[in-house]
């Protein structure tokens, strides 16, 4: 971060999937990032999402659906050393550039990578005990999901191989290629949509994503696992 505190260097990348609904307040909270650059890597979205992202202004790429695939096209357009991934549905707490330039500054930062602390925008009690959930989850096992972002240094990023051009579980994939021991946890929410959790139910949902990540791990293929997860 410059003194004007510019994130110059850094590119934002959101992939996007009919999620028009959410990607505007996404973009919102990315407003105080000056300086950032931003693309959007849409996998066919037919509900304007891609629309919204050409009236601001911002780099929109088209690609086959899929985050690993999207996520590694927007990787290869990155402008400057320093990648932020952020889902659609997700939106960063105010002065969230103040925690990421501080890390930033750290000296062994290009060695290691950080994710923001996990948050729902539902004030529900089963979204409270969830969080505390992916606390224990990843302090303990240092393992993220996509939905808490992911900043990493370019050149690390392509030392441990990029993103893998997977359907699903690319978030996994990455982080344990990284290994727990380079992940930071940077003290700032990611807040993100509750709806799919409403939708399908709190444990339901909860129990399929674990369900996924056990198959995972089983060795499952991620396309069979996509299926599955919807």
């Amino acid at each position: 971060m410059d003194p004007n505190g510019r994130l110059a260097g850094l590119t934002i990348v959101i992939p996007t999937l009919n999620a028009a609904a959410t990607l505007g307040a996404c973009l919102d909270s990315l407003a105080e990032a000056t300086g950032a650059n931003i693309i959007i890597v849409d996998g066919g979205s037919t509900d304007g999402a891609q629309a919204l992202a050409e009236a601001r202004g911002l780099t929109l790429l088209s690609t086959p659906r899929g985050r690993g695939v999207q996520l590694a096209a927007g990787a290869r357009r990155a402008k400057g050393p320093w990648l932020l991934v952020l889902h659609a549905d997700t939106r960063l707490a105010a002065g969230w550039t103040g925690a990421v330039g501080a890390w930033l500054q750290r000296p062994d930062a290009a060695e290691r990578f950080a994710v923001f602390r996990f948050k729902l925008d539902s004030d529900a009690w089963q979204a409270r005990l969830l969080e505390a959930l992916v606390d224990v989850r990843v302090r303990w096992l240092g393992l993220p999901y996509g939905d808490q972002g992911l900043l990493i240094h370019g050149d690390l990023l392509a030392r441990v191989g990029g993103f893998a051009e997977l359907p699903l579980m690319e978030d996994v994939d990455l982080v344990r290629r990284l290994g727990r021991a380079r992940l930071d946890r940077l003290a700032v929410d990611a807040v993100t949509s509750a709806e799919r959790w409403r939708r399908d139910g709190w444990w339901r949902r909860s129990a399929r994503n674990l369900f996924c990540l056990a198959l995972y791990r089983l060795g499952v293929a991620p396309a069979k696992i996509a299926r599955l997860y919807g």
